[in-house]
């Protein structure tokens, strides 16, 4: 193999100074069809780079290799259950099971398909080691990690399962720059979809009253009253809360992972649900506070607040602590519905996809995991919408209905009542239309900040 190595070496070094720079190995490795994005490249090049000197030496580049190798033949090892030098479909099917993920046979077919170079529907130690030469990947875990639900980017709602990361990621810092590009994603797309969150908010608790709120009134009601500005009135709560939700839920989920699996266990797909639920509740604890201030900030009137600080002191001055914590109890509730169906029509979604779409490749790439985020989003809040309205309705019924305030219980049977099931999902409609907006601009600024803090491919 080194001879090998020495002769891709020299074709790499296209200007033949003995070294790569990042531009020869990224272009040199696109053009034998090595790699397919440059951010893989970038990753192989700071791995291998051991001076720092911003170039690879030869001696540089054959470490990184055979380094790389070894980790790639542990891999290998694990798949080939039986020791007998080939991997098979029934192997992948087997491994990736320990890993929580469920695969049919006819999906490991696919895999083996995009590694198989002969055509013998087995994977060798060579065709192995061809295809994952220069993937930065480092074991089966990350080479299957794809596939988990984690698309690092904010829809408009919070994601329930937070980002996973591996140990190298966590070592050289991406994970936290991989979490702010999420977050700076998340802050512009939420602040472009406001006016359709605070229309969603208004029906929400207006709705009741004149029962025939719509998109067009609500809008041409709200400009009336506070002008095109107040479209946005609440959305700085909303951006603020990124921030320490998503910090806090990323840290949480990472305790209750080690809480419910053993040293060395891997994190299976309920483990996943059970930890993310928690999470997002311990999440959403810690900052429900701000979650009622931007319903009180959204659903205010002009000058009734002049911003956050003066919406929280008027509310502990006239209403107490207690009421930083109106609507938690159906919040709460709503997690899981949400958590379960999301990421249970996400795995039938990638399922799906696997089956049918999978040709070259088993990696769908980040816009079919964006799209199967966004669909199965939509409907986990389907489950749980009734239960935020009347979290949103109990946030705001101290300035909306004067003193006349109910518990969640009282809540629903008056609302059911008074305006039928259709009358728990007001407002719903607004609440669609800003997905597909969210998640094109979630994702084009995404891209772009991961190219600016310099985050690798996933």
């Amino acid at each position: 193999m080194d001879a090998l190595y020495e002769e891709l070496f020299r074709y790499l070094d296209s200007n033949k100074d003995g070294t790569l720079d990042i531009l020869e190995l990224q272009e040199g490795l696109q053009r034998i069809g090595f790699i397919e994005f440059l951010e893989e490249g970038q990753k192989i090049f700071t791995t291998g780079d051991i001076n720092k000197d911003g170039k690879l030496d030869f001696e540089e580049f054959m470490k990184y290799l055979k380094d790389h190798e070894k980790k790639m033949k542990l891999a290998f090892k694990s798949l080939d259950k039986n020791n007998d030098g080939v991997i098979e479909a029934s192997e992948i099917v087997q491994s990736l099971q320990i890993l929580g993920l469920t695969i049919s046979e006819q999906q490991a077919e696919l895999i083996l398909q995009s590694i198989d170079a002969d055509g013998t529907m087995t994977i060798d130690w060579n065709e192995w080691r061809d295809y994952f030469l220069f993937n930065p990947v480092t074991d089966i875990e990350e080479i299957i990690r794809f596939w988990k639900h984690s698309t690092g980017i904010d829809i408009g709602d919070s994601l329930t399962i937070p980002d996973e990361f591996t140990e190298d990621e966590k070592k050289s810092g991406q994970w936290w720059r991989q979490l702010l590009a999420g977050g700076i994603a998340g802050a512009v797309s939420r602040t472009s979809t406001a006016p359709l969150d605070r229309l969603k908010v208004m029906m929400q608790v207006h709705g009741s009253k004149s029962g025939k709120m719509n998109i067009y009134d609500g809008f041409r009601q709200m400009v009336k009253e506070g002008g095109i500005r107040s479209l946005w009135r609440g959305n700085g709560t909303n951006v603020i809360k990124i921030a320490p939700e998503t910090a806090i839920k990323f840290w949480a989920y990472e305790q209750y992972k080690k809480l419910l699996t053993e040293e060395g266990q891997k994190v299976g797909t309920f483990e996943r649900f059970i930890s993310g639920s928690l999470a997002g509740a311990t999440a959403q604890t810690i900052i429900y506070p701000m979650e009622v201030m931007k319903t009180r900030l959204a659903v205010g009137k002009t000058g009734q607040y002049s911003g956050i600080f003066d919406c929280a002191k008027k509310i502990l001055k006239h209403e107490g602590m207690g009421a930083f914590y109106k609507g938690y109890v159906p919040n709460l509730l709503g997690i899981i519905p949400y958590a379960g169906i999301d990421l249970a029509v996400y795995e039938l979604l990638k399922s799906h996809w696997l089956d049918n779409y999978a040709k070259d490749s088993v990696n769908p790439g980040v816009v079919v995991l964006l799209g199967c985020g966004a669909l199965s989003s939509t409907c986990g809040q389907l489950a749980s919408y009734p239960l935020a309205l009347v979290r949103t309705r109990m946030q705001a019924q101290a300035m909306i209905e004067g003193n006349k305030q109910m518990n969640m219980v009282g809540l629903f049977r008056r609302i059911v009542s008074k305006e039928g099931i259709p009358g728990l999902y007001r407002g719903i409609t607004p609440n669609f239309m800003k997905v597909l907006p969210a998640v094109g601009i979630s994702y084009v600024v995404y891209e772009n900040m991961k190219q600016t803090l310099g985050v690798s491919q996933k």
